[in-house]
């Protein structure tokens, strides 16, 4: 199975703007810039979709692995704070932190919370953080015949 999304960049990096869009059709041309990412202009940033990405698949892992345990939630919420820090000449994403609260009626909070460790390292966007990353790399001279979507 293979989900995707699509950006678009025109103009310099300070200056120019993104466009974001999704299969799905979640995001169609949601705008992103040096300003939303780096400032405090409203709007997305690859770093915040990083956030609800994780987020999202940690509550899914969380619950399964509750489920395991023959647990079932009421509520499970979830915020992830993506640091993105200036690294010697470049920029980097150091560290994701996880703030989660679970409802979990008759559970012991050992258990709920050694199935939210199992979780936080086995959720396929928590080893994303730490995989390969492969790419497929064209170039063309000519805007025309360099559209992707």
């Amino acid at each position: 199975m293979k989900r995707k999304a699509y950006a678009q960049w025109r103009g310099d990096l300070k200056n120019g703007e993104g466009f974001l869009s999704t299969d799905s059709g979640t995001l169609t041309n949601t705008p992103y810039s040096f300003g939303k990412r780096f400032g405090d202009e409203p709007g997305t940033n690859p770093e915040e979709l990083i956030g609800a990405a994780h987020a999202g698949c940690f509550s899914m892992a969380f619950s399964g692995e509750l489920q395991k345990k023959n647990l079932t939630p009421d509520l499970i919420d979830v915020k992830a704070e993506v640091s993105l820090e200036k690294i010697g000449d470049g920029w980097g994403i150091p560290a994701v932190n996880l703030i989660v609260r679970a409802s979990v009626p008759g559970a012991d909070r050992a258990v709920v919370e050694e199935a939210a460790q199992i979780a936080k390292t086995n959720c396929p966007v928590s080893k994303l953080l730490k995989a390969n990353i492969t790419m497929d790399f064209e170039f063309t001279e000519s805007e025309a015949s360099s559209a992707m979507m």
